[in-house]
């Protein structure tokens, strides 16, 4: 098990890291790094000496986080960022139809399901509103803005 980087690598997360209950001083689930920030490596280790882990430190939010070589880029690899990521609460910015029949008027809340980064034409996003339930709907960056409302 030879790890990819080394000490002082400049490294990007490919996914929003969360809490999973050993963070010191945040809750479980509490967003921790957005997905596609940067950071750097402090240190590196092995977890049940399977799987490697690396120590970022991540300027931004001053947080030393640990990290799965899998949930990790090299800063110089190609990142298409978006503007959400999963679990982030949204609204619609238009009336949403579906076949031709008004489902989401524009306004409505909403929760981002999954992203779909590297989609033909740009990010789409699967998309539940609360006033659709049951449907989730998939949905152009664009047709979206920030809810004044956050998941934790």
């Amino acid at each position: 098990m030879k790890p990819r980087w080394q000490t002082g690598d400049t490294l990007r997360t490919t996914r929003a890291l969360r809490d999973d209950g050993t963070f010191p001083g945040a809750a479980r689930g509490e967003l921790l790094v957005r997905r596609g920030s940067l950071g750097t490596v402090v240190d590196v280790g092995s977890f049940l000496g399977d799987q490697v882990i690396y120590a970022l430190h991540f300027i931004a939010s001053d947080r030393v986080v640990g990290c799965r070589e899998e949930e990790l880029i090299g800063a110089d690899e190609a990142w298409n960022d978006t503007a959400f990521e999963a679990r982030d609460r949204v609204r619609s910015l238009a009336d949403l139809t579906v076949g031709g029949t008004l489902r989401v008027p524009a306004g409505a809340a909403g929760e981002i399901l999954k992203v779909l980064r590297d989609a033909p034409g740009g990010p789409l996003y699967h998309v539940h509103f609360d006033c659709w339930a049951g449907h989730p709907l998939v949905v152009r960056e664009g047709a979206l803005g920030a809810s004044e409302v956050s998941h934790v």
